[in-house]
């Protein structure tokens, strides 16, 4: 049914910063029978970007432009109908985007967004996941930083371990760059509803309930200085390490006791106490409505950093896993991890679900679920390395 649809992807959100990034990288790198639109509420922008998009391939001056508007239902149901796989980067997700995520359930249509924000991922699982599951819908959340190097490269990991033991895995996260607008302001969102992500975060385990006959769990401890990485190390409370033990509640692979933890890596106790006092002060502050909106502006949405900063930004995630009496050390890294390997992981992400053979999956599933090596593969041959540093 999808294959006669008119479009093989649309995205949603070109006129703004990453999203114009993520245009651009399409109109580099997807093949020149992709069948794609942009759509967007803002008719005079979208043109825009369309113009700098014929700069880059002639042929792109007649892309087609589709009037969508996250506060209007009935224009997603449109976009979502007339396309196999929908591309969002409309944020903050918890204020935009269930409106999408629930016509691409409805419509049967593969969905791909840049969240990090943990409420949104389990209302939407609360919300969606059940009728994506009958229409052959893949929704799949965190297709940025947040989280494809941590998804992918625990998978990777787990693939150079021995199979049907106990795997015991842990991330380090070093990066250099900024965050986008968008996710600044999705963090400051969710630091100000801790308590309701967590009433919803229990609703959901209730009902989705545990893996049977295995255990997925935590790896670690806390604050630590690490004699190998050569720092100190933080536990990260980002959405990575959830991601990560969804997708080994979803894959056999991942053994019969799986234990993942999730870290940044730090040079000095006083950048960890700077780090903790500061994001201490920031969840303080979203508590109260004057100073949340103060916060909110310090960053526009639709701005970012020129090209020469992004050329500059790059991340690196180490991992450790053991299991089965064998150690293994593997690396995934990239350059700017905010918005130009974010905008790539993004682009790629879509096209895989548009063009590549996959699993038969449905519903709320992540990137390894999804889509697993065949991402993989694209993201190393378009310039994200995943290697094995050290294997004993």
């Amino acid at each position: 049914m999808n294959d006669k649809r008119p479009y093989d992807i649309v995205l949603f959100g070109a006129t703004g910063f990453t999203g114009g990034l993520t245009a651009e990288y399409l109109a580099r790198h997807a093949p020149a029978s992709l069948r794609w639109a942009l759509a967007g509420r803002n008719r005079g922008k979208l043109e825009a970007v369309r113009k700098r998009l014929a700069a880059i391939r002639p042929e792109l001056g007649t892309l087609p432009l589709l009037d969508a508007d996250s506060g209007n239902p009935a224009s997603l149901r449109s976009v979502a109908e007339s396309t196999r796989v929908v591309i969002t980067t409309v944020g903050p997700y918890l204020l935009h985007g269930e409106p999408l995520v629930a016509a691409c359930a409805a419509a049967g249509t593969d969905y791909v967004d840049l969240t990090g924000e943990p409420e949104f991922v389990d209302r939407m699982w609360l919300g969606y996941h059940e009728q994506a599951q009958r229409s052959g819908a893949r929704l799949v959340h965190c297709c940025g930083f947040d989280s494809i190097p941590h998804d992918l490269g625990v998978m990777f990991t787990v693939q150079q371990l021995p199979q049907g033991v106990p795997l015991r895995i842990e991330g380090f996260v070093r990066a250099g760059g900024r965050f986008s607008a968008g996710t600044y302001h999705s963090a400051i969102n969710a630091m100000a509803r801790l308590r309701e992500a967590s009433q919803v975060l229990k609703q959901r385990i209730g009902r989705e309930g545990r893996p049977q006959g295995r255990r997925i769990g935590a790896a670690g401890s806390g604050v630590r200085r690490d004699k190998d990485l050569g720092g100190w190390v933080v536990p990260m409370p980002t959405i990575d390490p959830q991601v990560v033990k969804r997708s080994a509640s979803m894959l056999d692979r991942y053994g019969p006791d799986f234990r993942y933890s999730h870290y940044v890596q730090l040079k000095s106790l006083s950048q960890v106490a700077m780090l903790g006092g500061g994001i201490g002060a920031i969840v303080a502050l979203a508590q109260f409505p004057p100073t949340r909106r103060w916060m909110l502006g310090r960053k526009q949405s639709g701005e970012g950093p020129d090209e020469a900063r992004r050329a500059r930004s790059w991340f690196r995630v180490r991992f450790v896993g053991e299991g089965g009496g064998k150690r293994v050390v593997t690396e995934v890294s990239g350059g700017d991890p905010g918005y130009g390997e974010t905008s790539k992981m993004l682009a790629e992400s879509a096209l895989c679900l548009a063009l590549d053979p996959l699993p038969k999956v449905a519903g709320q599933v992540t990137t390894a679920v999804a889509m697993g090596d065949a991402l993989m593969q694209r993201l190393q041959k378009a310039g994200i390395e995943f290697k094995v540093v050290e294997s004993t």
